[in-house]
């Protein structure tokens, strides 16, 4: 993990206030980023999956996000936290120049809430329409699921998402667009402008290269525009939330769940303790949660006294209520 922190200052917060997402350059260097894709090719033909059938298709067809060439489809590679050729996904958890923006935008105890995963696009290849949204962009209804808000200068997310930039999308190129600002909107948009029909002048494609990561808040309305470029387009998504809050639930589905083990085992070979701190299923930071000290590189624990933990114990049989 590189040594090299960020710290948050009032410009990146008033950015990400203002807009609902920010741009974090030069992350990773470009060797970082070669070996990455290297473990990308090499698992590929194994676990890659193209989104062929319409079912599952993530634009409607012949609309403005669907894309040149209707036979290509999003491709998603999962299981990237268990490869071993490179540190790169694994560091994404506890990254000292990230673990300043997921305290700021999340707070202490945070925790890693979906499956990471690899998104690549073809040439000609769909998009994805717009969604999200604290007001869903779609029905216009409340979603706290997903929720943003900003109270007394603390900004929350009830879901983030880190995205981790493996091959440059320069203007033009199509991949991540955001409705900058829509995190903070009251009102669902038109159906043509979900669909990339009309308004395209409102959505927005962020100009990045590879090795930068893009955080944005899951309540700002966003998805994916057509790949225009020659090369492939690929990105590892991440999805980050309070230590209280939780959308997924992949973390219940292996293992001893109440220590923090529900995530498939062979993610845990090779990672550091800061890392599986980040894995720790949601509850709150007074109830023992191993807290990541503010670069990343070590930790603490928050507690109640063991006076209370011990009459909690006669009381409900249990050290926590």
């Amino acid at each position: 993990m590189a040594s090299t922190q960020h710290f948050i200052g009032d410009t990146e917060r008033y950015l990400f206030d203002l807009n609902g997402y920010i741009v974090i350059k030069n992350v990773f260097s470009k060797e970082e980023i070669k070996k990455a894709n290297d473990a990308i090719d090499a698992h590929f033909e194994e676990v890659a999956k193209e989104r062929l059938n319409p079912s599952i298709r993530n634009t409607l067809p012949n609309s403005g996000m669907a894309g040149s060439d209707p036979s290509r489809g999003r491709i998603d590679v999962g299981h990237i936290l268990s490869w071993r050729e490179t540190d790169l996904f694994k560091s994404v958890l506890d990254h000292s120049k990230l673990v300043p923006f997921y305290h700021e935008f999340l707070g202490k105890g945070y925790r890693m809430d979906h499956m990471p995963f690899v998104i690549a696009q073809n040439k000609g290849s769909e998009g994805f329409s717009l969604h999200g949204g604290t007001i869903d962009v779609s029905s216009g209804a409340y979603n706290h699921f997903l929720a943003y808000s900003c109270q007394q200068g603390i900004i929350r997310n009830s879901l983030m998402a880190a995205s981790v930039v493996l091959a440059d999308q320069p203007a033009g190129a199509g991949g991540y667009c955001v409705v900058r600002g829509s995190h903070k909107s009251n009102f669902k948009a038109p159906a043509e402008m979900i669909n990339g029909d009309n308004y395209r002048e409102f959505v927005y494609q962020p100009e990045t290269e590879a090795g930068d990561v893009v955080m944005f808040s899951e309540g700002t309305v966003h998805g994916a525009l057509p790949w225009e470029m020659d090369y492939q387009r690929r990105v590892a998504l991440y999805r980050f939330a309070p230590a209280t809050c939780c959308y997924g639930r992949s973390y219940m589905e292996e293992g001893d769940v109440g220590m923090g083990k529900g995530w498939p085992s062979e993610m845990y070979e090779g990672m550091t303790e800061t890392q599986k701190a980040v894995l720790l299923p949601p509850y709150a930071t007074r109830l023992d949660r191993v807290l990541l000290d503010d670069d990343g590189a070590g930790t603490s624990v928050s507690s109640r006294s063991e006076a209370k933990k011990a009459f909690d114990k006669e009381v409900f049989g249990s050290r926590y209520f």
